[in-house]
């Protein structure tokens, strides 16, 4: 036979606080392998977009001449922001087994800055203002570039949002007529800055960059629509009036659930400077009003 139970104890003491906890993971829950490439045409490295997440920066590698050809980077493209700078990035190795490295006149060329361009050809770290810096990001969408054709900045297409705008860069050569392009969807060929000479040429062996006179750009023009099927008329454009003709661009990023939310998010706060965070949905045509996330 069981007997009565005995009354409830009084609550012992409270034991010791337990470990920390980790560290909360900072980064975004995508990982979409989408990458964007931004120059600064300067000095400065550029920032990554708001909400997206820096890979690495370097310097703005345009194309490698080798043996008298040529091999170029897409500016759009991860290949053209390398980490570290040289006047001369690449060796060659032969069926001999043997590997040379600044042994020819060998050529590189970078996307430069708006530095003047100097007289003469600059060396060591007299180079460096001459060099474009760049950064890698991983985007949550899709990147393209839109091009006008006219004067005027063109419209994102529907359900894609503007990051940058700019001029359009089409081709560039140099010595031997070798040289490369870019890719009119790419980022690459939206360049925010426009200069007659945007890239400059440096020998490896000489350890020297210079602005040759044999270095070409191109760059997409403005066509009327009443010239569209016409002969086009000569013309000369001097400094003071080259933009005149340039064809304006700009890159667009896909909307999406997340991608949209947190660059429009960004937006709006920025510009409305609320001292407390609040959570806001955005329409396409660019208001915003209190929501939730979706």
């Amino acid at each position: 036979m069981l007997g009565t139970s005995n009354f409830q104890g009084i609550r012992g003491d409270d034991g010791p606080s337990g470990e920390p906890g980790a560290p909360c993971d900072s980064q975004p829950d995508y990982l979409t392998g989408i990458l964007l490439v931004k120059h600064s045409q300067g000095v400065m490295v550029p920032q990554c977009e708001p909400g997206h997440v820096k890979l690495w920066d370097g310097y703005s590698l345009l194309y490698i001449e080798g043996n008298e050809k040529a091999h170029h980077q897409d500016l759009g493209f991860a290949g053209s922001c390398i980490r570290k700078f040289s006047t001369m990035p690449f060796l060659f190795c032969d069926f001999n087994n043997v590997c040379n490295y600044a042994s020819r006149n060998d050529k590189s060329y970078w996307l430069s800055t708006t530095a003047s361009i100097p007289m003469m050809p600059v060396e060591e770290n007299n180079i460096r203002q001459y060099i474009s810096r760049c950064v890698v990001c991983e985007a949550p969408a899709n990147v393209i570039a839109v091009h006008s054709q006219g004067l005027n900045v063109p419209e994102c297409p529907n359900s894609w949002s503007g990051l940058w705008i700019g001029y359009s860069f089409v081709m560039h050569t140099a010595a031997g007529a070798e040289g490369g392009g870019q890719s009119l969807a790419s980022p690459g060929s939206c360049l925010e800055d426009f200069r007659a000479t945007p890239f400059i040429e440096c020998n490896g062996a000489r350890g020297t960059c210079h602005y040759f006179a044999n270095k070409f750009s191109f760059w997409l023009a403005t066509i009327e629509e009443e010239n569209q099927f016409r002969a086009p008329q000569s013309e000369t454009l001097k400094s003071g009036s080259l933009r005149g003709r340039v064809s304006r661009c700009q890159v667009c990023i896909k909307n999406t659930s997340k991608a949209y939310i947190i660059v429009k998010l960004y937006d709006c706060y920025s510009q409305m400077k609320y001292t407390s965070v609040r959570i806001f949905l955005f329409e396409y045509v660019g208001t915003c009003f209190s929501g939730r996330m979706v």
